[in-house]
């Protein structure tokens, strides 16, 4: 009988962890003859999501003209038929709706965010509103007696900021440093969600996902250990800094190659590259595993992160590109990676700020050399904001919260210059408002320390938070509660559903011609159950010629829409398509958004420049009915021409093809 956890695995996770391919890491034989059988249901259950996709959404159906495309409401009707279980999934509407209002007020679709929220918009916003009521009330009377509210507890509101600092990563991971309130909250919150064990492995807050690769490349012994090598399908700059610093160490960098047109990993190059069939064994390098491609969606067999273990390598994961609740089925006890990756963001579709975290296996730090780096962030408590003024590295909205809390603490110290003895009387009523508001003072903490008070914010559930002398308080990130609450199943099959709409729905536009030429080509997986809720795509005119992604991007934002564009490479091409190869490959232009600087960019590779799209836990089905409807207006051969001109009569900046 299959364990209720594998049996969990396997719905979610056929991407190799819990596929028969990988089943040697189970170790008894129920195990493995439980692996196996479920390896054949999955594969049987993967063909027949796809063949059912192809034959249900607009069957026997080719659009040549954007206004024939059927409505919003036709096409959701057309969906649920194709995919009836997308109703389990209201609840992610529900929370949108309630939580992320601005997302529908503003009617704005947002495709461009890959990793994971912290924050909701509304716990973002109550907290402001909070704030203000608090303000209000701190009026100056010089007979008054009440008791005087303080700014609210760090960890009650999701504004921080970050504050580098430069250290010692091996010193940091063995010692630690000063930890705040904030940042040791927030330091369990995030382990508790990515199911890391902190006897297993220690963290330290960088400022991005680059500064997370950075620092492993400064700290790595490439010396004795010399090579690097990475499976990327895309460019990406975090991992160019990370190749740029340890090549200047000494490494040798090399990287997976993809076979073209699937872009798949190229097996035998790859298992050459980790150097499989040498007999002996020695400290091979850094092997650096995504998991799955942020661009193209490709989800990668995890067999291969215990191949590079049993041959001599380090193995770092990427889980950047995760959805919110992977790490539930990515195996970590079982695979035991030396270093992992995970970046997350505050608020979805409207602060992208945020912070990355470096994981280091505890066996594992004793490898790493001394070296002074930067990259390593204190997380800085909205409150101590104040205190650096001008100096904050936040964005323009913590910018000015940081004034007005700055104008708050002003008006507070000015009233309690003014303000008489508290009498005990007072003392009482006081306290119960302020628990009432979600607000604790100084002299109140004390009292509620060691000891459970129940605090709510206005009109929501009541919250049990503990607080206790020795600072071990919880932080709210609303966000990441609601992803636990809906769990992995949910949230797998709700993207499932709609980015394979997304592509079968992409793939039967064709312009108006007797060749009935594609609008658009997809690079990487196209209709397939397990897939990632990422898309890497090209719009071609008529005539077969690539309209410019940077130009696609720039007329979708327009609309609303927000999409991004990378850089494909490494793509290998057999023989079969050597002709092809000479029409696809191109030379990355300078200035791409996110990419790596000029020298770089003078080293890279012919690739493909694409347009991306990304589904996060948020994203309904009107989010990706837009882009289509949008994507389908590139039928119209005069389109781009007729956008231009429009543009240029508002008197803005013209748009340059």
């Amino acid at each position: 009988m299959q364990s209720p956890c594998l049996k969990e695995v396997t719905e979610v996770c056929l991407s190799g962890c819990c596929s028969s391919r990988s089943s040697h890491i189970f170790k008894s034989s129920a195990s493995h003859d439980a692996a196996s059988k479920s390896g054949s249901t999955s594969a049987a259950c993967r063909r027949d999501f796809a063949a059912k996709t192809s034959s249900s959404i607009f069957p026997n159906t080719q659009f040549t003209n954007h206004e024939s495309i059927p409505s919003l409401q036709k096409s959701f009707t057309d969906f649920t038929k194709a995919y009836p279980r997308y109703y389990e999934t209201a609840q992610v509407d529900q929370i949108r709706a309630q939580e992320y209002h601005h997302l529908s007020q503003s009617n704005h679709t947002c495709l461009d965010y890959i990793g994971i929220g912290l924050f909701s918009s509304s716990q973002l916003h109550k907290q402001e509103s909070s704030r203000q009521t608090v303000s209000s009330r701190q009026t100056v009377s010089s007979s008054s007696t009440s008791l005087l509210p303080s700014p609210p507890r760090s960890s009650d509101f999701p504004f921080f900021s970050i504050s580098y600092k430069t250290g010692n990563l091996k010193t940091e991971l063995l010692h630690g440093g000063h930890e705040s309130e904030l940042e040791s909250a927030m330091r369990r919150r995030i382990m508790s969600f990515l199911n890391i064990s902190d006897n297993d492995y220690s963290m330290v807050f960088t400022a991005n996902r680059t500064s997370a690769f950075k620092l492993v490349a400064e700290s790595y012994p490439f010396k004795t250990s010399r090579r690097l090598l990475s499976v990327y399908d895309y460019e990406s700059e975090a991992v160019e800094s990370m190749i740029n610093s340890s090549v200047k160490r000494g490494a040798q960098a090399m990287s997976a190659e993809f076979s073209w047109p699937r872009l798949r990993i190229q097996s035998e190059k790859l298992r050459k590259m980790i150097g499989i069939k040498k007999k002996k064994k020695k400290k091979r390098g850094l092997f650096v595993f995504p998991v799955h491609s942020r661009v193209t969606g490709s989800r990668y067999p995890y067999i291969w992160m215990t191949i590079a273990q049993e041959n001599g390598w380090h193995v770092l994961v990427d889980a950047c590109a995760l959805g919110p609740k992977d790490m539930d089925s990515f195996g970590l006890s079982l695979f035991q990676p030396d270093f992992l990756i995970s970046s997350f963001y505050k608020v979805y579709g409207e602060n992208p700020s945020g912070f990355a975290c470096l994981f280091v296996k505890k066996s594992a730090i004793s490898v790493l050399e001394a070296s002074t780096s930067t990259g390593i962030v204190n997380l800085v408590p909205a409150k101590e904001l104040l205190q650096l003024g001008g100096e904050s590295s936040g964005t323009d909205t913590e910018v000015e919260e940081i004034s007005r809390l700055r104008l708050q603490q002003d008006i507070l110290d000015i009233s309690r210059s003014f303000s008489g003895l508290i009498s005990n009387q007072s003392d009482q009523p006081t306290l119960k408002r302020k628990l009432e508001i979600g607000e604790l003072s100084d002299s109140a903490e004390e009292a509620a320390n060691s000891e459970e008070v129940e605090i709510s914010d206005i009109g929501e559930p009541r919250r049990h938070a503990k607080s206790s002398r020795n600072g071990n308080q919880e932080v709210v990130c609303r966000s990441l509660d609601q992803v636990d609450s809906l769990g992995l199943i949910l949230i797998t099959n709700r993207a499932r559903y709609l980015i394979n709409w997304l592509v079968s729905s992409l793939r039967k536009l064709k312009h108006p011609n007797s060749e009935g030429v594609p609008l658009v080509r997809i690079y990487g997986p196209k209709i397939k159950y397990d897939r990632g809720p990422a898309l890497a795509f090209n719009v071609f005119d008529w005539k077969g010629e690539k309209v410019e992604p940077v130009l696609v991007q720039k007329l979708a934002d327009r609309n609303n829409i927000s999409l991004s564009y990378g850089f494909l490479h490494h793509i290998w091409f057999s023989d079969k398509y050597t002709e092809e190869r000479g029409r696809v490959l191109e030379r990355r232009e300078s200035g791409a958004k996110g990419m790596a600087a000029n020298k770089s960019k003078e080293k890279s590779g012919p690739g493909i420049s694409v347009v991306t799209a990304a589904l996060g836990f948020l994203s309904n089905f009107e989010d990706t009915y837009r882009l289509w409807a949008f994507i389908a207006q590139f039928l119209d051969a005069d389109f781009v021409e007729k956008e231009r001109w429009r543009y240029t009569a508002l008197n803005q900046k013209t748009i340059e093809v």
